[in-house]
């Protein structure tokens, strides 16, 4: 796929009813989309500006820098030039937009400075946060979006069929990682891997060899790694060389027209000791479990607990995402535009499973040895789930 995929202009404007249909449940009198992701999803382009949505009316981009490539990539009939927040609501007032006493923003991520620079802008207003009115939208994906996550699935399920030809003995973990990212690059990734929790910066995936597999990091995964430096991604592959009878770890992402598929897979040059073989089968038990499990309706903390118990019961609960103190608290998180959508499979998470959702679970063990595990990208359907991700799940011995 090497053409330029565009949003139609049906996909955006059922978007945009969603969110007025929303807005009229909580009477606020209109959003104002500036969080790239978001602006995308909303209006097609993550070029910078305003997109204005009222609760009744046609929605507005108010485009800051580039207007050329703001209409020519968003299907929007009302995209325009307005380069200064200043200038936002008399453009809006003129528009017959102004009488705004509530407003909506996304407050979940934009900063506090920017916010208060927001009241000044639009002091008769009553500013309120509505991100979690978009990301309840974003969460069930359209016949549209499953198609582009697919094919994000398929990118990646190739070049993880290509591994056995990059991986040699002695090689840096960060020389693999680089071969496995231009794989992807090549057909299609986009180059950037969009969270939204904050402070949670995440490069492209993880690639672990041996015991460097058991390093802790912040980031909140079940993995860590030494990563290159402390100073950024401090995460990942690193300059430790992948040697004979280690478990090779690879997990990642894979974003092409937008859209993030997550997959992990096992490579191994020699043999591995049955502690590790077993614990693999325990992460590939695991996941069918799950799998059979997630109906429409279920909620999705009952997966998470089942995932523990299981791994309670093989032994393995110090060792299940993650090690000791360093475990995380998940088992799988939903994919889509950004790596940490809803829906989470974490305790106490009482969000119900609906079709169109689209998600991870990634059973995965840490231990002094390395870690291991598996994962796969998932649609939820009427009648139970569709794995996406396709790639074998043994593991391959090189």
């Amino acid at each position: 796929m090497t053409e330029l995929i565009y949003t139609p202009l049906s996909e955006i404007e059922a978007r945009i009813v969603e969110v007025q249909k929303s807005l009229d449940q909580i009477g606020c009198d209109g959003v104002i989309i500036v969080h790239h992701t978001n602006l995308f999803y909303l209006s097609g382009t993550s070029q910078s500006g305003h997109l204005f949505i009222p609760r009744t009316g046609e929605p507005i981009l108010m485009v800051k820098k580039s207007l050329d490539r703001a209409k020519e990539e968003s299907p929007l009939e009302h995209v325009t030039s307005v380069t200064s927040i200043n200038k936002i609501p008399e453009f809006l007032n003129r528009a017959g937009y102004g009488n705004l006493k509530v407003l909506g923003f996304e407050l979940d991520v934009i900063p506090y400075n920017t916010v208060q620079n927001y009241k000044k802008v639009f002091e008769q207003s009553d500013l309120i946060d509505v991100s979690g009115i978009i990301k309840n939208i974003r969460v069930i994906k359209s016949d549209w979006e499953i198609g582009l996550l697919k094919h994000s699935c398929d990118v990646i399920d190739q070049v993880f069929g290509e591994v056995p030809g990059m991986l040699r003995e002695g090689m840096p973990e960060i020389e693999l990682a680089s071969l496995f990212e231009a794989g992807m690059r090549r057909r299609g990734y986009g180059g950037v891997c969009k969270m939204r929790a904050f402070n949670q910066d995440f490069f492209l995936g993880n690639l672990t060899s041996g015991h460097s597999g058991a390093v802790p990091t912040y980031f909140d995964g079940p993995v860590g790694g030494g990563g290159l430096t402390p100073a950024n991604n401090p995460h990942g592959a690193g300059w430790k060389k992948i040697l004979r009878n280690e478990i090779v770890y690879i997990d990642y992402t894979c974003v092409v027209n937008g859209y993030t598929a997550d997959e992990a897979r096992m490579f191994v040059m020699g043999e591995l000791p049955e502690k590790l073989l077993n614990a693999h089968r325990g992460a590939l038990a695991i996941q069918e479990t799950l799998k059979n499990m997630a109906e429409t309706s279920v909620e999705c903390h009952t997966l998470y607990d089942k995932a523990l118990q299981m791994a309670s019961d093989m032994g393995y609960e110090d060792n299940f995402m993650g090690i000791g103190k360093d475990r995380v608290r998940f088992v799988g998180h939903g994919v889509g535009l950004e790596l940490d959508e809803a829906p989470i499979f974490a305790k106490g998470v009482k969000l119900q499973l609906r079709p169109g959702m689209t998600f991870a679970l990634e059973p995965k063990f840490v231990f002094p040895e390395g870690a291991i595990g598996t994962e796969n990208t998932f649609l939820m359907k009427e009648g139970g789930v569709e794995t996406l991700t396709k790639a074998t799940e043994s593991i391959i011995y090189v």
